[in-house]
């Protein structure tokens, strides 16, 4: 699959079929994920993978819409470690590149996905930080609910010249 069409035909999916993610999608993804820009080159990202059935009911207790985790094969919780960045401001802006990059890695491996945000509403942050066990200073930006698709969703046109201003507003 090209990148532009991977791109152009990556959608956000919900129902999963249940079954498992093999190992090597999992380090595909991780690896794409880390391939990611970053400020400073300062790589903030940290990664829970989340396989265990218990823990995943765990993480999808913590948000009203994390629905999608029930037959999820895997959580691909996205954190920044805050502890010692040469740029603090930027973290986010740090795991948000590696969440896109992590979604078209599954894409393109045939598997669905779905972000869930989680910073900065502490209300979510909190207790997925006591549900994994993260250490102080590191704050979970996203979970993705990662698996084989259920159903195929086909891709929409989102392009719109009206939200495109040029030289100035």
């Amino acid at each position: 699959m090209d990148a532009l069409n991977m791109i152009l035909g990556r959608r956000s999916i919900r129902k999963f079929t249940g079954q498992p993610v093999s190992e090597q999608h999992i380090e595909i993804i991780l690896k794409a994920a880390m391939a990611a820009p970053s400020a400073g080159n300062q790589q903030s990202w940290r990664f829970v993978v989340v396989t265990d059935r218990e823990r995943i009911a765990a993480v999808q207790a913590t948000t009203e819409y994390g629905k999608m985790l029930d037959d999820a094969a895997l959580a691909l919780v996205v954190c920044g470690d805050t502890r010692s960045l040469k740029h603090p401001s930027m973290w986010e802006q740090d795991c948000s590149a590696a969440v896109q990059n992590a979604l078209l890695a599954a894409h393109a491996l045939g598997l669905g996905a779905c972000w869930l945000g989680f910073w900065p509403k502490k209300e979510r942050t909190e207790p997925l930080k006591e549900a994994l066990r993260l250490p102080e200073g590191v704050e979970p930006l996203a979970t993705l609910a990662i698996g084989q698709p259920a159903d195929e969703k086909p891709p929409s046109e989102r392009y719109d010249p009206a939200f495109v201003h040029r030289n100035r507003w």
